[in-house]
């Protein structure tokens, strides 16, 4: 008779279950989704609600605990730093099985199981390119030519400036500066390279 016997074989001997378990809650702490069977799925569950609680209170002890179980340091300090935060104010239910229907080849009834929540990902802003950074320093030898042509003629710079933005004023809105059309020109040109 089977009674009180809890957890699933899996068609393992104990090592070999625990050995598997150990992987994939290695893989969904570092990549905090995988996709495997309803029944390893429900076992596997057990185990990462564990070891998230035993992140959650971010002892030395509590890591060593860890550490038995997730073989790998790097997924380990994930797991204390960055995924147990995220659940201090909840109580349980850190994982969430969805099932995804049967796979072809032996029906196997399939399963992801992923964190419940994801984590803030922030999009870095893309950096301007290394040509219009360069031009600058090409524009300030103009500058200074424009300003030795504004002193023959009897200007000064000041006045060459505001000269230059009643000039700017006037182009229309929809037209880009003949400058910067030169500077994407290259930009492209310099991009299929």
């Amino acid at each position: 008779m089977r009674h009180r016997k809890t957890g699933r074989r899996l068609g393992r001997n104990s090592s070999h279950r625990k050995a598997m378990l150990r992987n994939m809650v290695t893989s969904l702490f570092e990549h905090e989704k995988i996709t495997t069977t309803d029944a390893r799925a429900k076992e596997l569950r057990k185990l990462a609600e564990k070891m998230i609680t035993l992140g959650k209170r971010g002892t030395l002890h509590a890591r060593r605990q860890a550490l038995e179980v997730i073989r790998d340091k790097k997924v380990v300090a994930k797991l204390f730093e960055r995924i147990a935060p995220r659940y201090q104010e909840r109580n349980g239910g850190y994982t969430r099985i969805i099932k995804i229907g049967h796979r072809s080849g032996d029906n196997a009834a399939m399963s992801i199981i992923e964190l419940v929540e994801e984590e803030i990902r922030v999009k870095p802003k893309k950096k301007t390119p290394a040509a219009k950074q360069a031009e600058p320093k090409a524009e300030a030898p103009a500058v200074e030519e424009g300003a030795s042509e504004a002193a023959a003629a009897g200007e000064t710079p000041a006045e060459e400036a505001e000269g230059q933005e009643a000039v700017a004023d006037e182009q229309p809105v929809g037209e880009a500066p003949a400058e910067e059309q030169a500077e994407k020109a290259s930009a492209e040109e310099e991009n299929k390279d």
